[in-house]
């Protein structure tokens, strides 16, 4: 082959590799910025962690499309995901009918059960009898604020927080008696570190069709997104690579 032949043959190879790099489909997943391992983190480096961060990573590699992580505030993620800030949102979400009347869902990536948290140094009975007048931290705009509300008015004062973070602090600094949560994130993140020495679990974890269907992928109403996030979610399922993903993180089957 003559040389400038050999160089249009090239140059076409070049332009066709790079415009089919540059169409790669990108999906924007907001997600939120406050400390929630072992979920999610942002380290000292500027860096997202945690085991939702590798699963959306694996979900879009599945998917054979490019992440794109957008951080967004926990109270105005909704709004901002209907706003087009992104397409889709992976923040421990848990899938309620309230929320399906303003989102879609991918089938739910992984399962656990809210509990109580306290000091270790006072007894409370997790009834509306032993809780009278005790103060329930929850953070703001959750499953379990929605619990405590319903379960609990008028039997305890009910606290919230923009961050789970900013209700531990609260905890510690005894400002509220109890904490509810993820039990996950608060066995396995909060009571393990040394600012959680002084506190456990109260009553045993709880599963209510309040506290939702775990955890899913939102997308816009009617957005395609859905239903390709949940063939994801079961093809990495079935290839191993959510068990490998998950045994980094937990001594158990965080899925449910």
């Amino acid at each position: 082959m003559d040389r400038p032949i050999l160089s249009a043959c090239l140059a076409i190879a070049v332009t066709f590799f790079a415009g089919s790099a540059a169409a790669q489909e990108v999906v924007r997943i907001g997600t939120t910025p406050e400390s929630y391992p072992p979920f999610t983190w942002v380290d000292a480096q500027g860096k997202l962690n945690g085991f939702e961060i590798e699963i959306g990573e694996a979900l879009c590699a599945q998917m054979q499309v490019k992440c794109e992580w957008v951080l967004q505030s926990w109270d105005g993620i909704i709004p901002a995901l209907q706003e087009k800030k992104f397409d889709a949102i992976i923040a421990s979400m848990s899938i309620t009918d309230e929320r399906k009347q303003v989102v879609d869902f991918s089938d739910k990536y992984y399962d656990s059960p809210a509990i109580f948290i306290g000091r270790k140094d006072e007894a409370i009975e997790i009834s509306p009898a032993g809780l009278e007048g005790k103060t329930v931290g929850v953070q703001v705009s959750t499953i379990h604020a929605n619990y405590v509300e319903a379960k609990y008015k008028g039997v305890v004062t009910i606290k919230t927080y923009d961050t789970q973070e900013n209700a531990n602090l609260d905890l510690i600094a005894g400002r509220v008696d109890l904490l509810l949560a993820d039990s996950v994130a608060l066995l396995d993140g909060f009571l393990k570190s040394p600012e959680g020495a002084e506190f456990e679990a109260k009553g045993q974890p709880i599963r209510d069709p309040l506290l939702g269907l775990g955890a899913g992928i939102a997308v816009r109403k009617g957005d395609p997104l859905a239903a390709r996030f949940s063939a994801a979610i079961k093809a990495i399922r079935a290839n191993g690579l959510y068990k490998t993903i998950n045994d980094k993180y937990f001594g158990f089957d965080i899925y449910g």
